[in-house]
């Protein structure tokens, strides 16, 4: 199944997440700390100090799907800056989770078209 197609957006916690939080607790941290709603077809990921588990929280019509990533191998390329939500795109998420950074200097970025003279 891929959970990228339900999820309308996805938000990464950045910095550490205690990763002994639970659903209850990752939805709080959700709307305490980040001031959004947990309730939406958005899917939040955290990450450990460690780097190497990723949970990740998406709200279905009927209950909550809690998320696992453990690599065996590896650390997640995870933005350091505490207090923070951020917003990726469908690309970033495929980098994160194939252990890219998320933001790539190298990638080609989209541009508006330049009028023909």
């Amino acid at each position: 199944m891929d959970l990228q197609l339900s999820a309308s957006q996805v938000f990464i916690a950045c910095g550490y997440t205690d990763m002994r939080k639970s659903i209850d607790g990752l939805a709080a941290l959700v709307q305490l700390q980040f001031q959004m709603n947990p309730f939406q077809q958005t899917l939040f990921l955290f990450c450990g100090r460690r780097r190497d588990r990723i949970k990740g929280l998406l709200w279905q019509e009927d209950g909550f799907v809690l998320l696992y990533k453990r690599l065996e191998d590896g650390r997640f390329q995870w933005p350091k800056t505490p207090q923070e939500v951020r917003e990726i795109t469908p690309q970033q998420y495929r980098w994160l989770m194939e252990g890219l950074a998320i933001d790539q200097p190298k990638a080609v970025h989209k541009v508006a078209p330049k009028r023909c003279i």
